[in-house]
């Protein structure tokens, strides 16, 4: 029998994942015996401060690669859109599981609508990329920063009479909140996170039977398209600090992909898409990227940047 132990965070949104990569892989190899260790990170012990004020890559994964690099696990199961642009050396991605939808969702105590939102609602999310999306479109929605895992986030609307909260679909739907949910936002509205509803398992670079076992369930169209959007976010140096959107899909053989950069105050959106062959795929993302910065995104995140300094 072989045995396998996973790495994981400790919210019930990763030990769903991590579960659902076990099943996977157990229909691989039957007799797996497949052990989740819970391993908590840095973002997980910081939930009084914005991510955007942390102002650290590698929030959500850095203690996890680590046990990974030393061998106390033998994979590691991650929210692709958590996974910084640049992995640690010695580690890889060696598979990306089927993509769930990455949009967003709005989720109000009074079932409204996006555009039915009350002028001055006041909605939460910790997000400057959801920010920035919404503040271009509604700049009369007051915005509340909102930190916590689905559940919590969710309770906290209530605890606080907020008028609403905007989360992820793949998390609202994986933990069973799909009744909750008053309205999918469109990727007109709000473009999602690089790799948003997508697992990834991050392996260590010559392990090859583990290598091998995770590229069993590797999902090749979902593989192409998030690696597209992190090459976009790798050419942008993105993270939590930086309101950043982008989408990738793959259609036959041809990736087509669309990203944003806003400023903080949404005054600023420069957006644009662009496609080409699967094969391509970083190359795609890089040219996005250096459109959007020849388009005037450089300053936009140069500003940013600086004000985070």
């Amino acid at each position: 029998m072989k045995r396998l132990k996973l790495g994981s965070r400790g919210s019930k949104l990763a030990l769903w994942q991590a579960d659902f990569v076990a099943s996977q892989l157990s229909r691989i190899v039957p007799d797996l015996n497949v052990e989740v260790k819970v391993i908590k990170t840095k973002g997980d012990k910081i939930l009084d401060v914005a991510l955007s004020r942390i102002g650290d890559k590698g929030l959500f994964t850095r203690e996890i690669e680590k046990e990974l690099l030393d061998g106390s696990i033998d994979m590691a199961i991650h929210s692709m859109k958590d996974l910084p642009s640049q992995l640690s050396s010695g580690l890889c991605i060696a598979a990306v599981l089927e993509r769930e939808n990455p949009g967003d969702v709005l989720i109000s105590r009074q079932d409204y609508k996006f555009y039915e939102l009350p002028e001055g609602a006041v909605i939460g999310t910790s997000s400057l990329r959801r920010i920035s999306q919404i503040r271009a479109l509604r700049p009369d929605i007051n915005l509340v920063d909102m930190r916590g895992n689905v559940e919590t986030r969710i309770n906290k609307m209530y605890e606080q009479e907020l008028d609403g909260v905007v989360l992820a679909y793949a998390g609202v739907k994986r933990l069973g909140f799909e009744d909750k949910i008053s309205d999918f936002l469109p990727h007109e509205v709000i473009l999602p996170a690089v790799g948003q509803g997508a697992i990834a398992v991050e392996v260590r670079e010559g392990d090859g039977a583990n290598l091998e076992l995770a590229r069993s369930i590797n999902h090749e169209p979902t593989d192409w398209a998030t690696r597209t959007e992190r090459s976009f976010l790798r050419v942008l140096e993105g993270g939590c600090q930086v309101p950043i959107g982008c989408y990738a899909e793959v259609k036959g053989n041809t990736i087509i992909i669309e990203g944003l950069v806003a400023s903080l105050d949404g005054r600023q959106v420069f957006r644009g898409s662009i496609q080409g062959i699967c094969q391509e795929a970083d190359l795609i993302g890089q040219q996005l990227a250096h459109d959007l910065l020849k388009k005037g995104a450089a300053s936009v995140l140069a500003e940013i940047r600086e004000a985070g300094e």
